[in-house]
């Protein structure tokens, strides 16, 4: 029997794959675990920033024992109580914001099919105004309403964007659309707000993590946890999905499951995180596109929520101490920066078509 070998070019070719494919692995391990570092650096002195941030004039050195129940009854106040789940609750809704954002630009295909521009943020936001104002709903009857109207109109949008498959710019239209309604649903509800009401309102809709607490902080990270599982879980069948729906079918993928599944996540994260600090804009919109660029990797929703925690943390400080214009609500801050972004992401889609 005539043994086969293999020439010594094709074993040549095929060794040098491998080891650029290994570099390549490598690289993106060390370019990734850089980031995570600095992003958790950048964490750390942003939490440290809002303790001492505030009307009360703490020390850096009353911060720490405070942190771990040692501190006097004023900085036990403000560390433990005030803005120790204020950090939190920014980095926990940062991560959830940039997650869902990437999710859905994964997903649809494009960097404008995030949460906060189709209208699932708005949804949320009417479902919560509607409980408040109908049922006078607080806590965890809100965070209910919020999830459930951003539940409703993320399917409205995925339905009526369906024609035969979905269009990414006939989704976001649609979603434009629908999210408008949604405003104005909201802006009917506030109107029959008494006053004290309507400026509670108004300060929720814009976007402020103001009122923090444990419940808050205990409820993101458990949503943060069980939503990272999920994107684990859904990767492998994302990533086919970029191939396209029938070459992704021919590997195996059961594509309208993983679709309606990471549609589904997407938008519970974003109605969750939205229920507990408001429609924060722009944050789901720029972390994907921030984390592609630092990691040279397309679509890495775990890496768009290390960069959304920055992002929502750098802001909310900003929110706080900017001179001239501090303090305001930290959705005011994100729309101020996240606006030129919007229009820079329109600009450079145009110029491609």
């Amino acid at each position: 029997m005539r043994s086969i070998t293999m020439r010594p070019h094709a074993t040549s070719a095929r060794g040098i794959a491998v080891t650029l494919r290994a570099d390549a692995r490598a690289r993106r391990l060390r370019r990734g675990l850089t980031v995570a570092a600095c992003a958790l650096v950048a964490v750390m002195l942003g939490v440290v920033q809002l303790f001492l941030t505030g009307d009360a004039d703490l020390t850096p050195g009353s911060v720490l024992p405070a942190a771990f129940g040692g501190g006097d009854g004023l900085a036990d106040y403000v560390v433990r109580r005030t803005n120790l789940p204020r950090g939190l609750v920014a980095i926990l809704g940062g991560a959830l914001f940039g997650i869902s954002g990437a999710l859905a630009q994964r997903l649809f295909g494009n960097p404008l099919a995030t949460p906060d521009v189709i209208g699932i943020s708005s949804g949320a936001g009417a479902g919560a105004m509607i409980v408040i104002a109908g049922l006078g709903a607080t806590g965890l009857g809100v965070q209910g309403g919020a999830m459930l109207g951003a539940l409703v109109v993320s399917l409205l949008v995925y339905g009526l964007s369906w024609r035969g498959g979905v269009h990414s710019y006939t989704l976001i239209l649609i979603g434009i659309g629908v999210g408008a309604c949604a405003s104005a649903i909201i802006t009917f509800v506030v109107t029959r707000l008494d006053e004290a009401s309507t400026q509670r309102a108004m300060r929720w809709l814009i976007g402020s993590l103001n009122g923090a607490d444990a419940h808050d902080v205990a409820l993101l990270a458990c949503t943060l946890l069980v939503g990272a599982a999920f994107v684990l879980w859904l990767r492998r069948g994302l990533s086919d999905l970029a191939l396209g729906d029938e070459l992704a079918a021919g590997l195996g993928v059961h594509v309208p499951v993983v679709r309606f599944a990471a549609l589904l996540l997407a938008t519970m994260l974003a109605a969750i995180v939205t229920s507990v600090t408001g429609p924060i804009a722009f944050v789901a919109l720029v972390a994907g596109p921030i984390a592609t660029r630092m990691l040279r990797v397309p679509d890495a929703p775990l890496a768009a929520g290390v960069v959304g925690a920055v992002l929502l943390c750098a802001t909310d400080i900003a929110a706080q101490t900017m001179p001239l214009v501090s303090p305001v609500p930290t959705g005011a801050i994100t729309a101020l920066f996240g606006a030129p972004v919007l229009i820079a992401l329109l600009v450079r889609r145009k110029a491609t078509v």
